[in-house]
């Protein structure tokens, strides 16, 4: 096989690599704040309910989570899915086990605000809710960022672990052609792949983090 054509077809991959990517990212990320908001919830049951999924998702391997949500529907209920649902499970799957992660970023931020602000807040007018969207969770974000920026770029990299479901990212495609092909350059490809990405992810962010350096 051309190096050509190795790199076009890797390509394809990566493409789908950054679906997995993306999508996981516009799902975990406002997932997770609902999660850390039931995990600070004063209702017990509630805060059970959500401290339970956390501890399952962060305490098995996305790997098997994959597995469960792929495989489950057809052997623990009998629901028959279609061709598409395999890229549909890599989603949810990666999307729950992301969420549980960036819930506990959250709490940690929120709960690193000091309560005087939200004092302040009261005495000047603002309800509980334009208190946290305008004055808490701006600095929350600027706290965290660099934590989200280091689940972003494992994210990049865990999009590799697709292919336990067979869905035919990059990764799995480079060890087809190797396979088929006896050779490692399409690893060696793929890794260039990985560390472009991983490099722009971080740039954005690290730029990201300058715009809101306001807040310090």
């Amino acid at each position: 096989m051309e190096l050509q054509t190795m790199v076009t077809m890797l390509a394809e991959g990566f493409l789908k690599s950054v679906a997995i990517f993306s999508l996981t990212l516009l799902g975990s990320l406002p997932l997770g704040l609902l999660v850390a908001f039931g995990r600070m919830s004063k209702f017990k049951p509630l805060q059970w309910i959500v401290k339970f999924y956390i501890s399952v998702m962060r305490g098995t391997p996305l790997m098997l989570q994959l597995m469960v949500v792929f495989f489950g529907p057809h052997y623990l209920l009998g629901i028959q899915t279609g061709s598409n649902y395999r890229f549909v499970a890599v989603i949810i799957g990666f999307v729950l086990n992301y969420a549980a992660y960036f819930a506990e970023i959250y709490r940690g931020g929120i709960e690193s605000m000091s309560v005087g602000q939200y004092e302040a807040a009261e005495i000047m007018g603002y309800s509980k809710a334009h208190t946290f969207v305008r004055i808490i969770l701006p600095q929350v974000i600027k706290r965290i960022l660099p934590s989200i920026t280091n689940e972003m770029i494992t994210l990049v990299k865990d999009t590799s672990l697709a292919f336990a479901i067979s869905y035919a990212e990059m990764f799995t495609l480079a060890k087809k052609i190797a396979s088929s092909q006896s050779t490692l350059m399409p690893f060696v490809i793929a890794g260039v792949f990985y560390f472009i990405f991983n490099y722009v992810v971080a740039f954005i962010m690290e730029r990201v983090e300058k715009k809101m350096s306001y807040y310090r």
